[in-house]
C-alpha cells in the first residue's frame, strides 16, 4: 500500500503567498529594514587605527542608514559604527579634521538623527564629500558639515519623509483567514497587515510624518544657515543634481574627495596636502571568511513578515 503524503507539513500555501507578496512589494522600497534584522548585529565596530602624525580622517558612509553596526562590504551604514568612528577621530589628538564620504540614499529616521547628533558633537572641522548619492537621510547627516562638496552628477536633496504600509486584507478574506485583535485602544493595531487604514488613521500617521518633516527642515536650515522658508521651498521631496544643489544653497561647491581632503587639511591647520587616515568598519570573523553575516543570525520567516509589514518611517530616497 502506497504511503499517504502528509499534506500538513510545512507552512500553509496561503502563508507562502503572503510571504511572496510581502517580498515583492516591500523589499524594493524599504528592504533595508528587514535586512537590518539579518545583519544589524553581525558586523563589527570601527577599526582601531591611530594617526601617528597630524592627519585628516576619512570616514565612509556607504549604503542604507540603519541602527546598529555597519557591514564592511558597504551595504549598510550602521549608526553605531559611524558614531564610533566619529568619536575615535574626535578623540585622536593627531586627527585635525574629518572628511565624511557619503554615498547613501538615507534610511531610518532614528539612525539618521543619531549620526547627525554625533556630527554636531565633533569639535573638529567636518567636511562632506558626496558620492553618487547623498539624498534624504544622506543629506540630513551632511547638513551640519563645515563645507559640502558634490560631483556635478551627484543625486542629493530628497528632503522629506516616506512611510509605507502593505495590506493583505482582501487576500486573507479570499483564502478564509480571519485575524482577531484584542487591544487596549483604537490605534493599538494601527498598520496591521490584515486591515486597511481608515481616513482617521491616515490623518494620524500623516501628522507624525509632517512633524518629522518639520524637524528635517530645521536641521537643514540650521546646518546651512538658511531660513526655514528657504528650506521649505526646497523640501518637497525632489532630488537635485550636485550642480543644482550648489545653485539653491544645499551644497557649497562642485568637488571630489581630494578637494574635500584638501579643504579639511586647511581647516585643520595642516595644509592642503595632508596625510590621510581612513577609518573603516571592522569585519566580523564570518564576514572575513564569507563576505557576509553568520548563517545562524538570519531572521526567521515570521521575523521577516513582522519587520517588512510594520509601518516604516524613513528619510530615504527610493528612486533609481
Amino acid at each position: 500500500m502506497a504511503e499517504e503524503k502528509d499534506t500538513n507539513r510545512g507552512l500553509p500555501v496561503w502563508l507562502w503567498i503572503v510571504i511572496g507578496l510581502v517580498l515583492l512589494v516591500i523589499v524594493p522600497v524599504a528592504g533595508c529594514g528587514a535586512f537590518g534584522l539579518a545583519v544589524g548585529a553581525s558586523a563589527g565596530g570601527a577599526s582601531v587605527q591611530t594617526a601617528v602624525r597630524p592627519s585628516v580622517a576619512v570616514i565612509r558612509v556607504e549604503g542604507a542608514l540603519l541602527a546598529g553596526d555597519s557591514i564592511a562590504s558597504g551595504t549598510v551604514a550602521g549608526s553605531r559604527t559611524i558614531i564610533e568612528m566619529l568619536e575615535q577621530a574626535n578623540n585622536d589628538s593627531n586627527i585635525r579634521a574629518i572628511v565624511l564620504r557619503i554615498n547613501s540614499p538615507g534610511g531610518g529616521v532614528t539612525a539618521s538623527e543619531e549620526i547627525h547628533h554625533a556630527i554636531t558633537q565633533v569639535d573638529k572641522p567636518v567636511v562632506v564629500s558626496m558620492g553618487t548619492t547623498a539624498a534624504s537621510g544622506g543629506y540630513y547627516i551632511a547638513a551640519p558639515a563645515d563645507r559640502i562638496y558634490a560631483a556635478e552628477s551627484t543625486i542629493t536633496g530628497s528632503i522629506g519623509v516616506i512611510s509605507q504600509f502593505i495590506t493583505a486584507e482582501q487576500f486573507l478574506d479570499d483564502v478564509g483567514v480571519e485575524v482577531v485583535y484584542v487591544t487596549s485602544g483604537d490605534l493599538k493595531d494601527f498598520g496591521a497587515i490584515d486591515t486597511t487604514l481608515t481616513e482617521d488613521e491616515l490623518d494620524y500617521w500623516q501628522q507624525i510624518i509632517d512633524d518629522l518633516h518639520e524637524d528635517f527642515i530645521d536641521v537643514v536650515a540650521e546646518g546651512r544657515d538658511m531660513s526655514r522658508s528657504e528650506v521649505a521651498m526646497l523640501a518637497d521631496g525632489r532630488i537635485y543634481t550636485g550642480q543644482q544643489a550648489v545653485e539653491v544653497g544645499l551644497v557649497d561647491a562642485i568637488g571630489y574627495l581630494d578637494d574635500a581632503i584638501a579643504h579639511a587639511g586647511e581647516l585643520g591647520g595642516i595644509g592642503s596636502d595632508p596625510p590621510v587616515v581612513e577609518l573603516t568598519p571592522q569585519p566580523t570573523f564570518f564576514e572575513s571568511l564569507a563576505g557576509f553575516s553568520a548563517p545562524q543570525q538570519e531572521p526567521s520567516i515570521p521575523d521577516l513578515i513582522r519587520e517588512m509589514a510594520a509601518p516604516t518611517l524613513e528619510y530615504r530616497y527610493i528612486g533609481p
